[in-house]
């Protein structure tokens, strides 16, 4: 049976078998479907829509008006995975009204493998990945695409604590906290994620973790910090320890930061590198071994793209992918043939390089290409070149060149190739490797089957990955809850966080 209908430009519609029919097509088209079921049932009909005769009030209509064409907004949106977003079609009509459609909208996507749309002109988000939504009425069909994000925008593994950045700007954290290096106001260790204070409500945007204290950057490009401060790695001009997030001078141009053992970095939007906190090996690259407060310029370059800091090194790349290193150098982990401390950024070598993680003494960088190279200390298999000899110099991890990530943690390693497999290698004492042992490894070793992984961070002695479904696995230590999962206990595999 036909339904009546007005469309958000006040035009009146039936609906029959599903389709949303202007009265003018209907005349038009229609009119010997109807004159079969009986003309007064059709008259009736449509002087319940207002627009027959006879009796009460109506409403005139505008003949021969048609659907045009049909926008859906937001264009171009992002959306989480898990999260959704709401769409509207709207359509331009023939006589110029511009107006929301309602109802009779038909949704589809071009993939469906990313997301899923309701009927009601709804996405939800299910893997990271790009997809395009279509609303059509009849053959009039409008589309925009959209891209699913992972639901957090920043995952990082410190000493013995775990930090994530959420795709809504709110930040969690949990494992040890014995310095407050999460931020949540308290020194109780947390083995399940509790909420970093926001002093100004307002969203984070990255962070990063070291040893004992923690480095943030709020969406309005502000610089936070909390934690140990022994060495002045707060850079809030004391030595004072934080329990909960504490700004760190007035400036707004923050967009990258890098927290080591006890020494911490940061970029500006100038491309001009920053460094604080501990410098006994020259770490902080301003040529000298004295700490500092706060944030002091290095040098004079103006193109930093990234910057990484270990427990006593640091690496950098520049805009040009020229790499540089300073600060400790006793196992090599500097990469320039050497094994003395540096106290400016030094270059290293002539090759192009993609990004680079300095570890607890060893250091790991991805060249342009793809391959993945290795330097500094190698006691544990740390390099990944099947040996036990620290390297002074990069050596490439196998022969292939289809690293995507590649993180150094304490004395352990952990990548993911551009077909979003996971490997490992190093250390394994606590499982950190998440083979299912305990066991040194001394080359890249897969971690399971699985094929969807996106991100990873390396702690001390415990890892984390993101997979393209939004989930978090943590597995090795969990003394002090820095796999987040509920309980205190170790895990040998990779183990979903609740």
């Amino acid at each position: 049976m036909p339904a009546c209908s007005r469309d958000g430009a006040g035009h009146f519609a039936l609906t029959l078998d599903g389709k949303l029919l202007y009265l003018n097509q209907i005349m038009m088209t229609t009119m010997p479907k109807f004159k079969t079921l009986f003309l007064v049932p059709l008259l009736a009909l449509l002087a319940a829509c207002g627009g027959g005769g006879g009796g009460g009030s109506s409403t005139p209509t505008t003949p021969d008006v048609t659907l045009k064409s049909i926008v859906v907004t937001p264009a171009n949106f992002t959306v989480a995975v898990g999260g959704t977003q709401t769409l509207t079609a709207t359509g331009t009509y023939s006589d110029g009204k511009v107006a929301a459609i309602t109802s009779g909208v038909t949704w589809t996507l071009k993939t469906g493998t990313a997301a899923e749309v309701f009927s009601n002109g709804s996405v939800r988000g299910k893997l990271i990945g790009n997809d395009t939504v279509t609303a059509t009425v009849g053959s009039v069909a409008g589309s925009t695409s959209f891209t699913i994000k992972p639901p957090y925008s920043s995952l990082v593994a410190g000493g013995n604590q775990t930090l994530a950045v959420k795709a809504d700007g709110s930040t969690v954290a949990w494992g040890a906290n014995n310095w407050g290096q999460l931020g949540d106001g308290s020194l109780a260790d947390r083995n399940t994620p509790v909420q970093v204070k926001n002093p100004q409500a307002l969203p984070w945007k990255v962070v990063s973790t070291g040893e004992f204290h923690t480095l943030a950057i709020r969406e309005n490009g502000t610089l936070w910090a909390w934690g140990l401060n022994q060495n002045g790695q707060l850079g809030t001009n004391n030595t004072s320890n934080r329990a909960d997030p504490v700004q760190v001078g007035s400036a707004t141009d923050w967009v990258f930061i890098s927290a080591g053992k006890g020494h911490s970095l940061a970029i500006n939007k100038g491309g001009v590198l920053f460094g604080w906190g501990r410098n006994n090996n020259g770490q902080l690259g301003d040529n000298t071994t004295i700490d500092r407060l706060v944030p002091t310029k290095i040098g004079t370059f103006t193109n930093w793209r990234t910057v990484s800091a270990g427990a006593t090194h640091t690496v950098g790349i520049r805009a040009d992918n020229s790499l540089y290193t300073w600060g400790g150098n006793a196992s090599g982990q500097l990469g320039n043939g050497g094994t003395t401390d540096v106290l400016l950024p030094t270059k290293v070598g002539t090759a192009s390089w993609l990004s680079a993680s300095a570890g607890g003494a060893h250091t790991l960088a991805i060249q342009t290409g793809g391959s993945l190279w290795a330097w500094g200390a190698n006691g544990a298999g740390q390099l990944g070149n099947d040996s036990s000899t620290n390297a002074s110099a990069p050596v490439q991890v196998g022969s292939d060149d289809n690293w995507f990530m590649a993180v150094a943690g304490n004395t352990h390693s952990v990548g993911i190739r551009t077909n979003n497999t996971l490997w490992a290698w190093g250390s394994n004492v606590e499982g950190q490797l998440g083979d299912g042992t305990l066991n040194d490894v001394g080359g890249p070793r897969q971690i399971g089957t699985d094929n969807n992984w996106y991100a990873v961070a390396a702690g001390l002695q415990h890892s984390f990955g993101l997979r393209l479904d939004g989930t978090l696995w943590g597995w090795g230590l969990n003394k002090q809850g820095q796999l987040g999962n509920g309980s205190n206990n170790s895990a040998l595999i990779p183990t979903q966080l609740p």
